[in-house]
């Protein structure tokens, strides 16, 4: 079996095959011509010249040598750039020479060889070594060729020396450009190295002087001297401690007290109260009032006495310590006071001590922080030096350059000026035109037909309307070969029991599938119609009819194709000739409109009464409902052969009183724009039940066994 895309190139090519045979003969026949006409061969001369790497004979700059150089490092590219072809075209247009940047581009050609490159002229290699450009190009006329060529070459000469020349200005703008900000980061780094010197420079220089050291060492001299003052200061302290029998505290309050004449004159009187108050204790009650009196003062100079003591020292004291602290003796007393000072002499050397300690950590400090200092120093002075390093090389490079500007000169010199050949042209074969020509024809020819079949709306082959089907989401519920039909003798391809039993099992199937589709309750009415007329509607009700009928189910089918004739001829049903003038009372009359199909048992026809002007009237009629109504009632599948849904809408005024509707396609027939509309419409509406889609006139092989086989050989003669 043939491929589908072959099958269906050759179906095209089989409709198609005019149009294909005018492109060949067309194409093939403008080969022709032009085989013919075609004009002698002219000549063609090729100029070509040579330019070599030329240095210059000194130079004395350092960038100048460089670019020199860099000036061998050259492409076809670069060599016939724009500035190049421009520089040429005005160099010709002196000379009164035309032509054009493209024509100049397309008939040279650039080569670049080097040392030992074959590629290079003999007499060339013999003069010179490095870059070898060869310059070629081709014209009809020998002349012009040597003066576009010669205005080539000295174009890339001039080239080179402007590039070289450019070169140089765009180094002197960088330089120049980058000149501010490093001379700006040289002073930056100096005021940064300034700066630091003048903050760090007075430690830096005691550090490299000693004179850090030598105080470090003398302070801790002092330091030495009070600790022994304070070890003796200590020992007195002990001493007088145990002498006294008090603390320096104690000593500083007894000392102050006993030198305060206010606290003596109290002390006095208290005692004088005291004594007249012991002494009349022996004669006088305590609540003599004179005893009383005397109590009375003792209080007083009492709290009088706490008052002043916490005049003089700033806090009050207990009634016994002040007695204890106020009976000094003179020699006790001047011994408090010695306490007292060497209490203050220690606490004065403690300070002191304390205050060298933390100078000593203070220089220590200072001392371990002077390497550091000196490596920030250092540091910052290698930054000065790196900046003007780099500002020395920069000036210097400027001064190169402008040295480099003054012996610019180009890199490459004409080795070798433009020389004419002529080469031989060869015509080309009016018969290798003419095969070419016969091939194009061939493409064009069958470019014709795949342009037409792309455009053709029609669906030709089988896996196409398959393949459209389902990509619609459409089931198929058969595959329908095409019947044996002679068109002189019948008026419809009809299954009878004559013809083999593989035509008529397709419809069994059929038949089948729309059972299972119905479930239980299976399906009583079906509609059966198409998106266009010749797709084999009506066949496939007829036989879908037969089929029911056959397995004995009382089948009814009914014609409702009210736009044209009745094809019932083909059961040989006599067709009732008021029908067409009185339709509604023919279709009130069950008796009259249903009529058994005689060579087909339990088969029932109701025949069209078509044409009519008013048939979508009678189709909604009420004599139309009731018919369907009784036929479903009374009959086991009731089959419905609608119209067309291209022209007219009959099949969806009568599916609301179905149980759903049978879409028939046909290869060759059907065409893509309404089939893929009409599924559509019908897979996404909620309304319709739409059941799926046959496949008419499907070409596929059925399998024949003798016996059949010569059966269907007598049906068809």
């Amino acid at each position: 079996m043939a491929p589908p895309l072959l099958t269906r190139y050759l179906l095209a090519l089989d409709r198609h095959k005019w149009f294909a045979l005018a492109g060949f003969i067309a194409v093939t026949g403008l080969s022709g011509g032009v085989a013919i006409l075609q004009p002698p061969p002219s000549s063609i001369y090729l100029a070509e010249g040579l330019l070599i790497y030329g240095a210059p004979p000194e130079i004395f700059s350092t960038t100048g040598a460089k670019l020199q150089q860099q000036g061998q490092a050259v492409t076809p590219e670069m060599l016939l750039s724009r500035p190049v072809l421009e520089y040429t075209l005005q160099k010709l247009e002196e000379q009164d020479i035309k032509v054009s940047v493209k024509r100049i581009q397309e008939s040279t050609k650039v080569v670049i060889a080097g040392q030992g490159d074959d590629k290079a002229a003999p007499e060339a290699k013999e003069q010179t070594q490095g870059l070898q450009v060869s310059v070629t190009y081709r014209d009809s006329r020998g002349e012009r060729a040597t003066a576009i060529a010669t205005a080539l070459m000295d174009a890339m000469v001039e080239q080179s020396r402007q590039f070289n020349q450019q070169q140089l200005n765009r180094i002197n703008a960088n330089l120049n450009q980058l000149l501010p900000k490093v001379t700006q980061e040289l002073r930056q780094a100096e005021q940064n190295l300034e700066g630091y010197v003048r903050q760090e420079g007075t430690a830096l220089q005691a550090a490299e002087s000693g004179s850090l050291l030598s105080n470090i060492t003398a302070n801790q001299q002092q330091q030495r001297q009070l600790r022994l003052s304070l070890s003796g200061i200590e020992a007195q302290l002990v001493s007088l401690q145990s002498r006294l029998g008090m603390t320096p505290d104690q000593a500083y309050a007894s000392s102050a007290l006993s030198a305060d004449p206010i606290i003596g004159d109290l002390r006095a009187k208290i005692y004088q109260t005291e004594a007249q108050r012991d002494l009349l204790a022996k004669t006088l009650r305590p609540d003599h009032p004179l005893m009383v009196d005397l109590q009375n003062q003792l209080s007083t100079y009492a709290q009088l006495l706490q008052s002043r003591v916490s005049e003089v020292l700033g806090a009050p004291l207990q009634d016994s310590q002040i007695r204890q602290s106020i009976n000094l003796d003179p020699a006790r007393q001047q011994l408090a006071s010695t306490l007292v000072g060497l209490q203050t002499q220690r606490e004065i050397s403690q300070q002191q001590l304390a205050a060298l300690s933390q100078t000593e950590q203070e220089l220590r400090q200072e001392y371990s922080g002077i390497p550091n200092k000196q490596l920030g120093q250092q540091r910052l002075q290698q930054q000065v030096i790196l900046k003007q390093t780099f500002y020395d090389q920069i000036q210097a490079r400027l001064a190169d350059v402008k040295l480099a500007q003054e012996e610019t000169v180009g890199s490459l010199v004409i080795a070798q000026p433009p020389q004419v050949e002529a080469l031989p042209v060869k015509a080309a074969s009016s018969l290798a035109i003419l095969l070419i020509g016969s091939l194009m024809g061939l493409v064009v020819g069958g470019g014709l037909v795949l342009l037409l079949d792309s455009i053709d709306p029609v669906i030709y082959t089988l896996e196409d309307l398959q393949n459209a089907l389902k990509a619609e989401d459409v089931p198929i519920l058969g595959l329908l070969p095409t019947l044996p039909w002679d068109g002189e003798t019948a008026s419809l391809a009809i299954a009878t029991d004559a013809l083999p039993t593989a035509y008529t099992e397709t419809y069994e199937r059929l038949r089948g599938n729309l059972q299972r589709l119905g479930g239980s309750k299976g399906l009583r009415v079906v509609l059966v119609t198409s998106t266009l007329n010749e797709e084999g509607k009506t066949v496939v009700a007829y036989n879908l009819a037969i089929a029911s009928a056959r397995a004995g189910k009382r089948t009814l089918l009914i014609e409702t194709n009210l736009r044209s004739p009745s094809p019932a001829i083909a059961l040989k049903v006599t067709l009732d000739s008021h029908s067409q003038l009185e339709p509604l009372r023919y279709y009130g009359n069950l008796s009259d409109c249903i009529q058994m199909v005689p060579a087909i048992e339990n088969l029932y026809i109701v025949p069209s009464v078509g044409p009519q002007r008013q048939a979508a009237a009678l189709l909604e009629s009420s004599e139309m409902h009731r018919l369907l109504e009784d036929a479903r009632n009374r009959f086991d599948l009731v089959i419905l052969d609608a119209p067309a849904l291209d022209r007219y809408n009959d099949a969806l005024l009568l599916e609301p009183y179905t149980d759903g509707l049978l879409l028939v396609t046909r290869p060759g027939y059907t065409e893509s724009g309404p089939l893929n509309e009409a599924t559509q419409q019908f897979v996404e509406s909620e309304d319709i039940q739409f059941l799926g889609a046959v496949v008419n006139d499907a070409n596929m092989p059925l399998q024949f066994s003798e016996a059949i086989e010569v059966a269907r050989s007598t049906v068809l003669q």
